[in-house]
């Protein structure tokens, strides 16, 4: 009779991508994660239109176009930088505040077995305004229910 192996635990691994060099680095750090275990990786782009703003339902129809022509440059971007890596993936766009969208995505993803896990992972930004105000990576690493990753 031979032991039965419990399967590996998977992850899921969300990661904020604009195809800024530090989006970029972080999602090739999960692609390499994701090279020594199995797991798949759910790449979100948030686009973000200040609330100050109020536009006419014209000009929300123009932003959404342009979002959405954004969007599909963008998951060409993630499909370039992962289609060596034979990691499974898929791509959300979603409009909102990144952190608290990066969070949700990251509370939808369903757990296989209870040993799975669910990650988000983000470059760390380069811009000397959010070292004063703040940025995506810090309000996920104060407010994240799940595991956070911030790439250098």
């Amino acid at each position: 009779m031979s032991p039965e192996t419990s399967p590996v635990p998977q992850a899921h691994l969300v990661v904020g991508f604009d195809d800024s060099p530090p989006a970029q680095r972080a999602l090739d750090a999960a692609a390499r994660l994701l090279s020594v275990r199995p797991g798949r990786i759910t790449v979100v782009w948030v686009a973000h239109v200040a609330s100050a703003v109020e536009l006419s339902a014209a000009a929300i129809a123009i932003v959404e176009s342009d979002f959405n022509q954004v969007a599909a440059e963008l998951r060409t971007a993630a499909a370039q930088r992962l289609e060596d890596s034979g990691v499974p993936w898929d791509f959300q766009w979603r409009q909102g505040l990144v952190a608290q969208e990066l969070i949700a995505v990251a509370e939808s993803v369903p757990a296989g077995r209870p040993d799975d896990v669910v990650c988000i992972v983000v470059g760390s930004s380069s811009s000397a305004m959010h070292r004063m105000v703040g940025s995506a990576a810090v309000n996920l690493a104060r407010h994240s229910p799940v595991p956070a990753i911030i790439v250098p």
